[in-house]
């Protein structure tokens, strides 16, 4: 992947069809013709060099969450709906500038899930739920195990048509709301398309897509799109989530993925050639790129390090920025950084979204100190190591932990790493 970079692709040269009016890289006609398949790449100039972000999700005030059960009951209407999320929303800005993050996003008030926006902005899909999101063995020893059976009809089962845009509801209200005055960045959020394998089932979606890449290339299509779009609106900084790459080194999520028809080198290899086809119909903005092992009402799927997946996603991906799970001894030793190139920032997510227990600013430096002696120290910024609700329910975690841990993150950012 990383031979890509070197072996640059002149934008004349790619073989691209049109489609919704932003170019599609046809892969199948370059691979068949030798071409690099990762797309053109250049050191785009960066304009997010913040020392301290959070990853996205932010708790859901209750209002908000007796407004969503009221929507799905029929005790209120799309307006007084919308009233409630807009109201979340500016709290959350409100919350973020109070405490002095120089990138705020909306908190993703307006989404089940980090990850619903395509099944609710688009058709095609059967059996969707919230348990869509949910699925999967969790672990916690502070609120104790949990399954989640993934539900049986969940499918794509017709050609995606998308109804509206995934995102740019939230990022326009955020900078009407907010701007982006006194240095501050909006930041918008999207998973990486190869999360929503999820959705592509080898016995229920064959009608509509033979083969998870035939349904990969529209979900990148989608998501290509989504992105060009922002980029017009204005937005400067878009995030990739991508937890499920950490997801493949343990052995049950693995066999998961390989029976939607990729082995795991291809999971690793042209998975990343379609997060970079995303990037690259988002340029000139700047794009981070989050890893995680399962984030869900306080637990977690998978434990290990990176260095299984360090080498081809860490160097092939062409985000910017790295927002990496660190928060506790789940996710290995900072070894894997020397495998990150010199011109990703590397955000480590040292503070935990799980518990509302805050850590010491001192136990933070200390695990930045620990970092830096892989890497250099201007290259380190600060998050929590997941989001605070990555569905709407929201992590086990008050909303004063909440602020108290984002506060934590500024001041540690500020008095280590000097921003």
């Amino acid at each position: 992947m990383t031979a890509c970079r070197n072996g640059q692709l002149a934008q004349n040269e790619m073989k691209i069809t049109w489609r919704r009016g932003v170019p599609r890289v046809n892969m199948r006609a370059r691979r068949a013709a030798g071409e690099a398949t990762c797309g053109p790449w250049q050191a785009w100039s960066v304009t997010v060099t913040a020392r301290v972000e959070h990853v996205g999700s932010l708790l859901r005030p209750e209002y908000l969450l007796e407004a969503r059960k009221a929507r799905a009951g029929g005790g209120i209407g799309p307006a007084a709906f919308k009233e409630a999320e807009d109201k979340a929303v500016r709290a959350a800005i409100a919350l973020q500038e109070d405490v002095g993050l120089p990138v705020i996003n909306d908190g993703e008030m307006r989404r089940d899930s980090f990850q619903a926006e395509l099944t609710a902005a688009s058709d095609g899909f059967a059996g969707v739920s919230l348990d869509a999101w949910l699925w999967g063995d969790w672990h916690s020893s502070d609120v104790g195990d949990a399954s989640v059976a993934r539900p049986a009809e969940l499918a794509v089962v017709a050609p995606l048509r998308k109804r509206r845009n995934l995102a740019a509801e939230e990022f326009t209200f955020v900078r009407a709301c907010a701007g982006q005055d006194a240095g501050r960045q909006v930041k918008v959020t999207l998973p990486s398309p190869t999360l929503f394998a999820n959705l592509w089932s080898p016995e229920r979606s064959g009608s509509a897509y033979p083969s998870l890449d035939a349904f990969m290339a529209d979900v990148v299509d989608v998501l290509r799109d989504e992105v060009a779009e922002l980029v017009r609106l204005g937005c400067g900084y878009i995030q990739l989530d991508a937890p499920h790459y950490p997801l493949l080194i343990d052995p049950t999520w693995r066999a998961f993925y390989e029976a939607r028809g990729w082995p795991l080198e291809r999971w690793l290899s042209y998975g990343i050639e379609l997060d970079n086809a995303v990037i690259e119909a988002g340029r000139p903005a700047t794009f981070g790129f989050h890893l995680c092992r399962g984030n869900q009402l306080s637990r977690w799927l998978v434990a290990g390090g990176y260095e299984p997946i360090a080498g081809p996603v860490f160097g092939g991906v062409h985000a910017d920025r790295l927002l990496l799970e660190y928060d506790d001894e789940r996710s290995g030793t900072f070894d894997p950084l020397v495998l990150v190139p010199e011109d990703k920032v590397i955000v480590l997510g040292l503070v935990t979204t799980k518990t509302s227990r805050v850590e010491s600013a001192e136990a933070v430096a200390g695990r930045i100190r620990q970092a830096a002696s892989q890497v250099d120290v201007e290259r380190l910024a600060l998050s929590p190591q997941c989001g605070f609700a990555t569905s709407a329910a929201g992590n086990a975690i008050t909303q004063e932990a909440q602020r108290a841990k984002l506060a934590l993150l500024v001041d540690v950012a500020r008095d280590v790493l000097g921003g």
